[in-house]
């Protein structure tokens, strides 16, 4: 497996960044994940976090070195974030529980699987042109995905959503997979800081005719200079898949020599209340083991 990824995350016009996103590769599987904390709820940081923490502790897990079903894997740990921030919010006694969306994707034997709860979307670009989208789980998507269908009315404001993790409900996940991939194929997961500045036309054409690592900087400064001052924060993760044959890249990451028990991963397990850079290898370490131990207790309870 052999791919070239490029992140970028900006912090906008807001107080603090509540974006969150990683990467995290086996040999033979990886995970790409993007999470944007809600305002309006407290700790939207932490959601954010602790749904991509969760994430890759179920990889690390459970890709031995490949995932058994990854769509069905991309929604149980979706959904094993939305319990976590549950009890999250309940040992800390919130009267609110912290909320974010997720959008998350699987590269596996050729193919690309994806998840996602909210209004964080994923792009699939091939050549020039847009061969998928996620739609967002707002009314404002709703109402224009029904509106030829049964005409309605008001206009919502597109930053009302309709799910989330977090939220009272379960959350709404759509899983979408496999799409087989071809060399040069250009996957992008953002935040809702980009596409609500930047249409979609242009987001392709950067992503078909400029390098990721050119194009993912241009358009997360493009969001922020026609958003202005009230930018929200501006995340972007891209991947770039590279078929062997074709592989000459010495910027793109190969999986290929790994041995079968190895796990990489640029989603830091942050100790709650602490940034990741102050952590050393021990705190790290203990932060794996207690999510571990919280969703193998969480899955305990679930057993009649």
């Amino acid at each position: 497996m052999r791919f070239s990824v490029y992140q970028v995350s900006r912090k906008g016009g807001r107080e603090k960044n509540e974006d969150r996103m990683g990467y995290c590769y086996t040999r033979d599987a990886g995970l790409f994940a993007l999470a944007d904390g809600m305002g309006g709820h407290p700790e939207g940081e932490v959601a954010s976090q602790i749904a991509l923490q969760t994430m890759a502790a179920l990889f690390q897990r459970d890709a031995r070195p490949a995932l058994k079903d990854p769509v069905r894997f991309l929604h149980d740990a979706i959904i094993a974030g939305h319990h976590q921030l549950l009890r999250y919010a309940t040992e800390k006694a919130l009267i609110d529980t912290p909320r974010t969306t997720v959008v998350a994707c699987v590269l596996q034997n050729g193919a690309a699987y994806w998840a996602h709860c909210g209004d964080s979307r994923l792009y699939l670009v091939r050549g020039d042109k847009l061969i998928a989208r996620t739609r967002d789980h707002s009314y404002s998507e709703l109402q224009e995905t029904l509106n030829g269908v049964v005409p309605l009315g008001e206009k919502f404001n597109r930053n009302v959503l309709f799910t989330c993790l977090g939220s009272p409900g379960k959350p709404v996940v759509d899983a979408v997979g496999p799409m087989l991939l071809q060399s040069g194929d250009r996957i992008m997961l953002c935040s809702d800081g980009l596409w609500s500045s930047v249409p979609d036309q242009v987001i392709t054409e950067q992503m078909a005719t400029r390098p990721i690592s050119d194009a993912v900087p241009e358009l997360v400064e493009q969001a922020l200079r026609r958003a202005g001052s009230k930018s929200d924060n501006v995340t972007v993760l891209a991947v770039e898949w590279e078929s062997s044959e074709d592989y000459d890249s010495t910027k793109a990451i190969s999986t290929q020599t790994l041995g079968e028990e190895v796990f990489a991963s640029t989603i830091q397990a942050s100790v709650l209340g602490q940034e990741p850079d102050d952590l050393d290898e021990a705190e790290i370490e203990r932060s794996i083991r207690e999510i571990n131990e919280a969703i193998k207790r969480s899955s305990q309870q679930k057993k009649p």
